[in-house]
């Protein structure tokens, strides 16, 4: 249904347009642009994080997964896609009077796609996938926060996709390829979502067991394999990687992500997508290697907005009280 208070853009595509006569022509020149991934297979993509970002907001964090350019680029339209997240929390804050007595907290958590995020353009109403993932979100986070402390009271977890994570490369949407809609992007956007709501929380000063991370792992089909079977314990069919980017693999088999806990060793989220088989215990452990990896660098990312926070703070404790000791050594002297 589309939304009547505005005017609606059309549904196409917000890329650069693809002359698509000339790259079928030519279907050497169209592989030659796919890209390759050039990280190890345990090895995660740069993280940027940053809180305190919106003033108005209790807490506000946003998250970055930088995009991997080509040494040499023969294409204007880019090869990968980057991962952009920015979360803001609102509360604690009192339930309306006519609401029911709750003795916890309330918590609300909303994952919107902007209208440009994808290749596809969204639309200003949520769909079903962004329904789902703000209920895996609130799972993840629904065991972190300590909630008695708060009784009648909510709190509202905003995330905003500003540019999500493909499915596939575009190439794969001219030769539909194996990627097409397969809603493999999904799970980065669901681990990054987390990672940044934890920091926001954080931020916001909401009492917690610990901070929860995300990490997403995947098996992935080996192009050079010559079976048809599954090793992926030698490696020889297939493989597991950390951080996997769609647009990096012709074939993705499964993939896992992960709420952990680095702290308790727990998991408060755990979603699977695919048919991992007999592999599915090593994927999660994967994904849990991942998710910890990320914690390191939410730890100094709050660590960091702490001191920052509380520098000026403790700077006007200690001139205070230098002061106070100053007046009364005067007045004694006096």
């Amino acid at each position: 249904m589309a939304d009547r208070r505005r005017i609606n853009a059309p549904s196409g595509g917000t890329s650069a347009p693809i002359f698509a006569s000339t790259v079928v022509k030519n279907p050497k020149f169209l592989q030659s642009l796919r890209p390759t991934r050039t990280r190890q297979p345990d090895q995660l993509r740069k993280i940027f994080l940053k809180t305190g970002l919106t003033p108005s907001a209790s807490g506000s964090a946003y998250l970055e997964i930088p995009l991997l350019l080509p040494t040499t680029a023969q294409s204007l339209i880019p090869s990968r896609s980057s991962l952009k997240l920015t979360c803001a929390v609102h509360g604690p804050k009192p339930l309306p009077r006519s609401a029911p007595f709750s003795p916890h907290l309330l918590l609300t958590t909303t994952v919107k796609f902007a209208p440009f995020a994808a290749r596809a353009r969204r639309g200003y109403i949520r769909d079903s996938s962004e329904r789902d993932l703000g209920v895996h979100l609130e799972t993840a986070l629904r065991g972190v926060v300590i909630g008695e402390r708060w009784p009648k009271s909510g709190v509202d977890v905003i995330v905003t996709v500003i540019e999500g994570e493909e499915d596939g490369w575009w190439g794969d949407d001219i030769t539909a390829g194996a990627n097409k809609g397969g809603g493999w992007g999904l799970m980065s956007v669901l681990a990054g979502c987390i990672t940044v709501a934890s920091a926001a929380i954080a931020d916001a000063g909401i009492d917690c067991v610990d901070l929860v991370t995300g990490g997403v792992a995947a098996i992935v089909r080996n192009p050079d394999a010559k079976g048809k079977g599954r090793d992926d314990g030698n490696g020889e069919d297939s493989y597991t990687v950390l951080d996997p980017c769609p647009a990096e693999h012709q074939e993705i088999i499964a993939t896992c992500v992960v709420g952990y806990l680095a702290g308790r060793d727990e998991i408060t989220e755990l979603w699977v997508k695919g048919e991992p088989g007999a592999t599915t215990e090593k994927l999660v452990d994967r994904a849990v290697h991942a998710a910890s990896a990320t914690a390191t660098v939410l730890r100094e990312v709050v660590k960091e907005a702490v001191e920052l926070k509380y520098r000026d703070v403790i700077g006007g404790l200690n001139g205070g009280l230098k002061a106070s000791t100053f007046s009364s050594e005067v007045e004694m002297a006096g």
